[in-house]
């Protein structure tokens, strides 16, 4: 053994499998329903099955959710065709576009770009530790310059919800 600890598991969004299989189903029902309908009008040839099965095929890839994993000192976010990574020890900048259709962007020391759903953080608050600990170390070591607030609101809102959970899963609310 060479004396180093094993790295940790990445952590991810505990509710990426449930969305992946929302996602499936839809298209699925999708392509089953529009099959149906045209058997039903004797209206299904081959030409018009592949039109259904290339709509059903954008449906699932615009319902699928990118995947979000977190480790010591990175975040990546993967979709169908690509994937992001941002050291979250060496950021530059943070920033939030948008209210109710809100995206985060991050950007390291190393111009890599990641862009992902802040919801996403809100509701994993293990997959935020990670992120959280590597926005405090780029503020430690001044290479975050620019949004440093904007991780400070996601932590409140973050924060809150949980309570919220709490309270809920107590029976006060």
């Amino acid at each position: 053994m060479d004396g180093s600890r094993p790295h940790p598991a990445p952590t991810g969004d505990r509710h990426w499998r449930t969305s992946a299989r929302f996602a499936t189903s839809c298209a699925v029902a999708f392509f089953g329903m529009t099959l149906l309908v045209d058997w039903d009008a004797h209206t299904l040839t081959a030409p018009r099955t592949m039109l259904w099965l290339v709509m059903t095929a954008a449906i699932f890839t615009i319902l699928l959710p990118q995947r979000v994993t977190a480790g010591p000192g990175w975040l990546a976010v993967r979709g169908l065709v690509r994937r992001q990574v941002v050291r979250t020890d060496a950021l530059v900048t943070v920033r939030q576009y948008g209210d109710v259709s809100a995206y985060l962007t991050l950007r390291d020391t190393d111009g890599r770009r990641l862009d992902l759903d802040p919801r996403i953080l809100v509701t994993n608050p293990l997959l935020w530790h990670e992120p959280d600990t590597g926005v405090r170390r780029s503020r430690a070591s001044g290479t975050l310059l620019e949004g440093i607030d904007v991780p400070e609101r996601l932590r409140h809102e973050i924060d809150d919800a949980e309570a919220r959970a709490v309270l809920r899963a107590s029976g006060i609310t």
